[in-house]
């Protein structure tokens, strides 16, 4: 016995709260009957379709790391044709993953890609404190007034936010910037140092939940290994 969403996010279709909104939508029939009920207990036997297919749980998870380089989208297609990041991993698996959150399309590093519906909903889930550190490089020097602002927290159109740690990259030079911090608001990062007068050149995010880019080029990606599996299965 198994919620509809969940079975939904199981079958490698989209994270489970994805699922939940394909269900309310109307997209998703039970038994030959549209349900909008993501709580209705799916047993064994019940058959469940979206757009007409019908749906079977994956077995096999996978858990995928991508160095995402600059000017591929984080979405599973573009309307516009513009490179996706299923474009970059889908000869390397038997079945679609879904990645762990965005980053935009400027912004490169790790973005974390996975069938595992139950894993994508606790680590993209807004109330997840999953530590992410970016290298941020800006058009000139951060001043100390700034970075001690930023430090302290701002206030923001859609709010007050703060980060969690903030500091100069010394070998790099005063406009080289690492940020460390868990909020997963839309382009945050940029709209910070944007509303104190600085222009985002690059921003890489360097660590995400325990991994890191370690032997890993840009573009490339890899397989989790079991421990790094493990680790993110008990991330809390």
């Amino acid at each position: 016995m198994m919620r509809l969403n969940k079975y939904i996010a199981h079958a490698g279709v989209c994270s489970r709260r994805k699922a939940g909104e394909l269900v309310k939508d109307g997209y998703i029939k039970v038994n030959g009957v549209k349900n909008t009920n993501p709580a209705t207990e799916i047993n064994e036997g019940d058959k469940v379709e979206y757009l007409g297919k019908l749906l079977k749980p994956i077995k096999e998870k996978i858990y995928l790391l991508l160095n995402k380089p600059r000017n591929v989208i984080t979405t599973m297609d573009d309307e516009r044709g513009r490179k996706t990041v299923w474009d970059i991993v889908k000869e390397k698996v038997d079945h679609k993953v879904y990645p762990v959150g965005r980053l935009d399309r400027n912004t490169t590093g790790l973005l974390l890609l996975t069938n595992d519906g139950e894993m994508n909903q606790k680590l993209s889930h807004p109330k997840s404190i999953v530590k992410k550190i970016y290298h941020i490089v800006l058009d000139k020097a951060l001043s100390e007034e700034h970075i001690n602002q930023i430090a302290n927290g701002i206030t923001l159109e859609d709010g007050f936010v703060k980060v969690d740690q903030i500091s100069y990259i010394q070998e790099e030079g005063p406009n080289h910037i690492g940020v460390e911090l868990h909020s997963g608001r839309n382009r945050i990062i940029r709209r910070i140092f944007e509303s104190l007068g600085y222009e985002v050149e690059k921003l890489d995010r360097v660590y995400f939940a325990g991994l890191t880019k370690k032997d890993l080029p840009r573009g490339w990606s890899r397989k989790l290994s079991e421990k790094e599996i493990i680790m993110l299965k008990h991330f809390s």
